[in-house]
């Protein structure tokens, strides 16, 4: 019943259609004239942060995996590897921390690390419970073979970007991944899930 109230509140505070049409018990029929919303009232995606930060990330992401790609890693494998290398071996919640990735997508990047033999998971030394995830000898080389297709895609991003622009660009990204913003701490009480509050 709480879900059901929640739902009705976000769907009431769009304002752009009549909530029952949303809401009912028995089904609702449908035309054109219900199911249309002004384009003004649309944020224009240049003005969305999320937005503009997803797609630069996918952008810049294509370049990368287009150089690493003969080396047979994606950037965020090779990410996970170069972090592994780094601080050694981690269990997947601490590498998921360091990698500002949720587990399931941290998840789908290791499997083929895994299945490669690039690392191994592992019951952790300190907590037999918690799995830790090591970088392998063969990891350890795949790191390093792709460490020149890395500097390449670097090199051609900076190229065409500006070194100092890309510099300024990674101190200003790293500060909004540093900002403390929680996105449910900022949702109003009607829109955050059990889990939120």
């Amino acid at each position: 019943m709480r879900t059901s109230r929640r739902i009705y509140a976000i769907v009431k505070s769009l304002k752009f259609m009549p909530v029952h049409t949303y809401i009912r018990r028995t089904p609702t029929r449908m035309n054109e004239k219900n199911l249309t919303m002004p384009v003004e009232r649309l944020p224009r995606q240049e003005n969305c942060n999320c937005f503009a930060i997803r797609s630069a990330a996918r952008h810049v992401t294509q370049l990368y995996d287009q150089f690493l790609a003969p080396i047979g890693l994606r950037v965020t494998q090779f990410s996970i590897l170069a972090k592994l290398k780094r601080i050694g071996p981690l269990t997947i919640n601490a590498l998921a921390k360091e990698m500002v990735m949720d587990r399931t997508t941290l998840g789908r990047n290791i499997q083929p690390l895994e299945r490669d033999g690039l690392i191994r998971i592992a019951p952790a030394a300190s907590d037999r419970r918690a799995k830790e995830l090591r970088l392998t000898k063969a990891g350890e080389k795949r790191l390093q073979d792709g460490l020149a297709a890395w500097s390449a895609a670097q090199a051609r991003f900076e190229a065409s970007f500006g070194a100092k622009r890309a510099a300024d660009l990674r101190a200003q990204l790293r500060a909004v991944t540093a900002s403390e913003f929680t996105p449910a701490a900022s949702l109003p009480k009607s829109l955050q899930t059990d889990a939120d509050q």
